[in-house]
């Protein structure tokens, strides 16, 4: 008999993906998180516990991803002193890459890179040049650099993003494996309520996952270390006090007086004692938090939010656009972009500045409108007086639900120890596309 504890308002798509998840695997215990919200085959916000089994689907394509919070030796008042807020967040864009497959801005050395080029898992030191070319990058979607204060008026640092596009093509491989392609194969993907991918704990295949897994874990931790430690040289801040957790992952650990692979996407880990960095939406307080010693704390497998978990969807939010290559004027104050013609039309010709030429340009067009007024938000969140850097419409506030309700619900497992506030938010701009996914 299965036992599933949840938290907050049920979604029935993603209680069923859980159970789903743990029926393939004989699994006694799951969780479903108050920010729970459906994932591929296992729901964001949803753990498990499996006896024999350890899952790539479960812990997802961004494997390690997770959260590093730092508090430093500043307060809101020290800002002054660097211009304030805003030339900050600027410095923090200019020096840490945002989005896509992106290099990163100032190439940087860490042990992790030559573990990697030694990884145990042979097909892993092939993509060596990938993590190092990545490391310190923070991706896109949800993935933030955010600075905040707490009650006191002291100065946080917190970070949100995973194992980048090593992670990715890692988890990517195994998932071909389980299909018997090669790693470097692209693996057929299921539909959202896929039956999960199972390997079992002491076979080879699962031995390698585990390996793998680990090191992709390792790489997220560097990756967010190096971030930070950008952000703390740019603010001349040292380092109080941190917090850093993966929400991505599987981990060994026991429950119930037995031993079980915990497989936790989007869940934060927190038994009696350990500390967890969650953060809410932009334009919302983020929480340092940790666990308590209850009964209810216990049969959620030690498990708690990662953030505050989506209501809309990415298109719902932003609508829908297709991206098309299309001819635009090349003069400085035209730009006027042009439809191509048919087979063999050629280059058109701007009819107001013939003499400049034309280029090809990407330009977007709305197929649908989205429900979010994204100029509004951004002046919104201007009178809060945050200074956000990037973003779009698909990270709005109302996307999301309240962190104070979903951590309302966890009552009795958690308790808040901080409060931060948003001061500055730095994240990949709305036309950035991320394959990284969670």
């Amino acid at each position: 008999m299965s036992h599933v504890k949840t938290f907050g308002p049920v979604d029935e798509r993603s209680l069923a993906q859980l159970e789903r998840c743990m029926q393939a695997g004989d699994a006694e215990f799951g969780v479903l998180c108050a920010d729970h919200h459906p994932g591929y085959s296992q729901p964001i916000g949803g753990g498990i516990a499996y006896e024999g089994y350890v899952s790539p689907s479960g812990v997802g394509y961004d494997i390690g991803c997770g959260n590093k919070a730092v508090l430093t030796d500043l307060t809101r008042a020290d800002l002054g002193a660097l211009g304030g807020v805003e030339p900050v967040m600027r410095e923090i864009t200019r020096r840490i890459s945002f989005g896509m497959g992106v290099p990163a801005q100032e190439r940087v050395d860490h042990p992790v890179l030559e573990r990697i080029r030694g990884a145990d898992f042979a097909p892993q030191r092939k993509l060596a040049q990938l993590a190092a070319s990545q490391l310190g990058t923070v991706g896109s979607g949800n993935h933030y650099v955010n600075v905040m204060e707490d009650e006191q008026g002291r100065i946080w640092v917190g970070v949100h993003f995973g194992s980048r596009g090593f992670g990715h093509k890692t988890a990517s491989g195994f998932l071909a494996l389980a299909q018997g392609l090669p790693f470097d194969a692209r693996a057929h993907e299921g539909e959202m309520d896929s039956p999960p991918v199972l390997f079992e704990a002491g076979s080879e295949l699962g031995e390698s996952y585990v390996a793998a897994m680990e090191l992709a874990g390792e790489y997220a931790y560097a990756g967010r270390d190096v971030v930070v430690a950008k952000v703390l040289e740019i603010l001349g801040a040292r380092t109080l006090h941190e917090v850093h957790n993966h929400h991505n992952f599987a981990w060994w650990e026991e429950h119930f007086g037995r031993p079980y692979w915990v497989i936790r996407k989007g869940c934060t880990p927190a038994r009696p004692g350990q500390e967890g960095f969650v953060g809410g939406s932009m334009g919302d307080e983020s929480v340092i938090l940790e666990g308590i010693h209850s009964p209810e704390n216990e049969q959620a497998l030690f498990s708690t939010v990662h953030g505050a978990g989506r209501v809309m969807s990415r298109s719902q939010a932003a609508g829908r656009v297709r991206r098309r290559r299309r001819w635009a004027c090349r003069h400085r104050d035209c730009g006027r972009v042009f439809d191509p013609g048919g087979a063999g039309s050629g280059r058109p010709v701007c009819p107001e500045h013939p003499e400049a030429g034309v280029g090809k340009v990407w330009v977007e067009e709305r197929l649908r409108p989205g429900l979010v007024d994204w100029p509004a938000v951004q002046a919104r969140l201007r009178a809060q007086g945050i200074v956000l850097v990037g973003g779009g419409a698909d990270e709005a506030p109302e996307v999301y639900k309240r962190l104070p309700d979903v951590l309302a619900a966890h009552a009795g497992t958690v308790r808040v120890k901080h409060r931060l506030r948003p001061l500055g938010v730095a994240m990949a701009g709305r036309d950035v596309v991320d394959p990284y996914k969670d």
